[in-house]
This record gives C-alpha cells, sequence and structure tokens, in this order.
C-alpha cells in the first residue's frame, strides 16, 4: 500500500461509527441486501471493485473541525445507481430522479427515502428517462430540469413538476436550449438554474455560463447575469439570503475548479468567495447548521471523500470526517439533524454504481 493510500485509508476511520452494518455497508456488502455494486455494461452485483481503494481520496487542505462529527449506514437503495446528480427534499423525504442504472443511462427512476422510517419507496416516474438531471423544490412541487439522454451526453430540454403522493407528472416550459448536469435551487420564488454542458461528444461538448430562473406563475424562462466561469456537475445551494455555487468540471473532470461564487439579486451580479479547499465535481452540497457542506465528487483518477463545509458566518472553510465510502454522482440532502447520501459511482467514471447511503450528524 502507497504512502498515500495509507494515510487515506486511516483518515477514513475518524468519525465512523463501527457497528455492523455500517462496516459492512463500508465495505460493500450489506448482510440484508447482499453486495452493493453493479457495473453499467455487466448485470448482476458484485462487491466494491478492487480499483476502488487505489481511487479514493480523502485529505482536506482545510484545517479539521473540533467536532468532526459521524457517519452511519442508513437503508441502501433498492437498487445501485449513479449520476442522478443531485437530490432534493419534499416533504421531510429525499426524492432521487433519473440517473445510471439496471445497464442503462436514461432510467426515470423517482425513488424516495424517509428518515423516520429508514425506508425507500417508489413514486411517479419521470416522463422521459435522463441522467444529470437538475432538480428543485419550489412551493411545495418537485421540479425536474433538463438532463443527458446518453452517458453523461446528448442533452434535452424537457422540463417536469410533480405535486407530490398521489399526483402525476406535469410537462412545464422547456429550457431555452438542451443541456444537462445543470445546477438547480428554489431561490425567492423561482427555480433559478446554472451552468451546465451541452452538446455531444468532442469540441461539441461544454461547459456552459448560463443563468436561467423559471417562474411557475407565468411558466417561463427569464436570462440573468452569467456565471463568471461556465461549468456543470457543480454544487449549488440557497443560503445567507443568496445563491452559492461551488465547485464543477470546466469541460470534464481533468479540470475541475475550486471556484466559490455567490449570486446577489438586486445586483443581478456574481461575487468570488472563499474557494472550496478541494476541486472537485459530481460532488453533494447542503446547508446544515450554518454551513455549507460540500463531500464526494471526482477527478482525475480520484474519487473524493473529503466532506468539508464553509461557515457562513466566520467565512472559513472546516474539513470534517470524511465519507465512509467516497462516491460521485450521488444524491446529497439535509433532513432534520442529519446529512443523507444516497447512490454514486465509487471509482472513476460511470463504469460502476452503488446502492449505498450513509449519514452525517455533527451530533
Amino acid at each position: 500500500m502507497s504512502a498515500l493510500n495509507r494515510r487515506s485509508f486511516l483518515a477514513g476511520g475518524v468519525g465512523l461509527v463501527a457497528a455492523g452494518p455500517a462496516l459492512a455497508q463500508h465495505m460493500g456488502h450489506d448482510p440484508a441486501h447482499g453486495p452493493l455494486y453493479e457495473r453499467l455494461k455487466t448485470p448482476g452485483r458484485i462487491e466494491v471493485p478492487e480499483t476502488a481503494a487505489a481511487q479514493r481520496y480523502l485529505d482536506s487542505p482545510a484545517p479539521k473541525a473540533e467536532n468532526q462529527g459521524r457517519w452511519a449506514a442508513r437503508a441502501p437503495l433498492p437498487l445501485p445507481r449513479s449520476e442522478m446528480a443531485w437530490a432534493t427534499v419534499l416533504d421531510e423525504r429525499m426524492h432521487l430522479v433519473g440517473g445510471y442504472g439496471e445497464q442503462r443511462v436514461d432510467r426515470p427512476y423517482h425513488q424516495v427515502y424517509d428518515p423516520a422510517a429508514d425506508r425507500w419507496s417508489d413514486a411517479p416516474p419521470l416522463p422521459r428517462g435522463a441522467n444529470h438531471v437538475g432538480v428543485a423544490v419550489l412551493d411545495g412541487r418537485l421540479y425536474a430540469i433538463g438532463g443527458h439522454t446518453e452517458q453523461n451526453r446528448k442533452p434535452h430540454n424537457e422540463c417536469f413538476v410533480y405535486a407530490g403522493a398521489g399526483k402525476a407528472w406535469s410537462r412545464i416550459a422547456p429550457l431555452p436550449r438542451s443541456a444537462g448536469a445543470i445546477a438547480c435551487v428554489a431561490f425567492e420564488g423561482r427555480i433559478h438554474a446554472v451552468g451546465g454542458a451541452i452538446g455531444d461528444t468532442g469540441p461539441e461538448k461544454n461547459s456552459v455560463d448560463w443563468h436561467l430562473s423559471y417562474d411557475p406563475k407565468a411558466d417561463r424562462w427569464t436570462g440573468h447575469a452569467p456565471l463568471p466561469t461556465g461549468r456543470d456537475h457543480t454544487g449549488i445551494v440557497a443560503a445567507g439570503g443568496r445563491i452559492h455555487v461551488l465547485g464543477g468540471r470546466v469541460d470534464n473532470f481533468h479540470t475541475n475548479s475550486n471556484l466559490h461564487h455567490s449570486y446577489e439579486t438586486k445586483e443581478d451580479k456574481w461575487r468570488f468567495r472563499n474557494p472550496l479547499p478541494t476541486a472537485r465535481s459530481g460532488h453533494g452540497a447542503v446547508v446544515y447548521r450554518g454551513r455549507i457542506f460540500c463531500m464526494g465528487g471526482e477527478g482525475t483518477n480520484r474519487v473524493f471523500g473529503q466532506n468539508e463545509a464553509y461557515d457562513l458566518a466566520a467565512d472559513r472553510w472546516q474539513a470534517y470526517a470524511p465519507m465512509m465510502t467516497p462516491r460521485h454522482g450521488l444524491g446529497a440532502v439535509a433532513v432534520g439533524d442529519a446529512i443523507y447520501v444516497a447512490g454514486g459511482g465509487p471509482v472513476m467514471g460511470g463504469g460502476v454504481q452503488s446502492a449505498v447511503h450513509e449519514s452525517f450528524t455533527l451530533g
């Protein structure tokens, strides 16, 4: 074992819950569900791939927080999934839509996790299956924006809204132009869609600096000041009276960014903020206890387990207990007093999906 991997392995033990189920899920095999991984090209569950150990990276340059927090295993996803891009919360439950799974990349999955019961259930599927779908909740409605219909490419512009239990998805005004891996968030009565990836392959596929907002009352998209640097696979949250966009990739994960911008609505202007300590893309971003937590993600030959948080009041980043299972293309939300991180890929790229589901709390 190299010095780097040895150091990363030891760091992974900090703040973990040592209970049997947690350790078992961390190792990729749950006693009640069996292996938690599956390859994109080959059917059948598998144990965690050997390449995952070589690519996992946990070292953060940020100073360590005094309270590192703790991770624990939760009920695994019903099936291995990745590249949902994001997750969102509706009625105190996590919603995951679209993504890779069961040897396809255009799944219309819509699965819901209830933290109180530690249980997953199925909800009405997306009208059009896709991966890297932008999602956000506004006024009790779940919005699904764009996405890719092939493996991280060939985007579409269709958008949908889901009004909750017992309801069906409905179409809303499409994006002005097709895009996937768009960062979406509800803010001041609108759905904001920032960045994204367009095109198919080669020079036609690139990150964009778009910033659009959707007005549900008018069923219309409006343009705003563009993101200073076009990128996709970013983290996005609304916190402290503004929108924050964190990290992401510029065209591909070989050129990941650590940029952190905030959007000032009244000025229609973006401002640079204290940058993300670890440049990455395909990571989760949530607001929890007055901080923006960013966890997971991928880069060149790396799958990140870093769990770094930005203190809005102190304008500083700190490192917290890293993920038990580093992943990218995952779903992450905060519900109650915990962060939930479900699915994602344990190795670089989209070749392997996971059903791993873990939670983090500061106790």
